[in-house]
């Protein structure tokens, strides 16, 4: 071998390191991009869960007041078609007390502002644990997307320094500013675009 075809392949060697770390460097920037969305990914993932739990039990307390309120309000209409029936002046002030405190009761189940704990304010709070299920569950699956985009970039520009075809770290390029759009999609507009899943 000459020195001339020495010095060329010399020269060859340092353009494929320096490319290689080049290359390198892309990795670990999509890596932490993709650590960073798959972080993002199991938080909302995590409050999405959550948030649906919240609103399963919310339902349930509305349904456990429904029927309380049912109860309580056949008992008070019961006892008011019998007072008619009471002869006794006594008997007949403390039925009206007792169909009172009844009605009270159906009304109190049926609202109480103070606690949020009637089933108007039940329903309320349980559509509104669902929207923020439905915004965490909107977030999670565009970071999902995101990771997908991410890990098949690293493996893309992995495949750039095995085989030297330098098309395939454009390639991986392109998949990691897909991923970082849909990351910020994510993060600042979840429902602008709507995944079928």
């Amino acid at each position: 071998m000459s020195a001339h075809e020495s010095m060329e392949q010399a020269e060859q060697t340092k353009e494929a390191s320096s490319e290689n770390r080049r290359i390198a460097l892309l990795i670990a920037i999509i890596a932490l991009c993709l650590a960073l969305s798959e972080t993002l990914g199991k938080g909302a993932q995590t409050e999405s869960i959550t948030k649906n739990v919240e609103a399963s039990d919310l339902w349930a307390f509305y349904q456990a007041k429904t029927i309380r309120r049912t109860v309580v309000q056949t008992a008070a209409e019961q006892a008011t078609f019998e007072l008619g029936l009471i002869s006794d002046a006594q008997q007949k002030v403390a039925a009206q007390k007792q169909i009172d405190d009844w009605q009270k009761t159906a009304q109190r189940y049926r609202s109480e502002p103070e606690t949020k704990e009637g089933s108007e304010e039940l329903s309320e709070r349980a559509k509104n644990a669902e929207e923020e299920r439905d915004l965490a569950t909107a977030k999670y699956h565009h970071f999902e997307l995101a990771s997908a985009a991410f890990q098949i970039a690293i493996v893309l520009a992995s495949a750039t320094i095995i085989t030297g075809m330098v098309w395939l770290a454009w390639i991986s390029g392109l998949l990691t500013l897909a991923g970082i759009a849909f990351v910020g999609i994510g993060l600042f507009a979840p429902h602008a675009i709507h995944l079928a899943v």
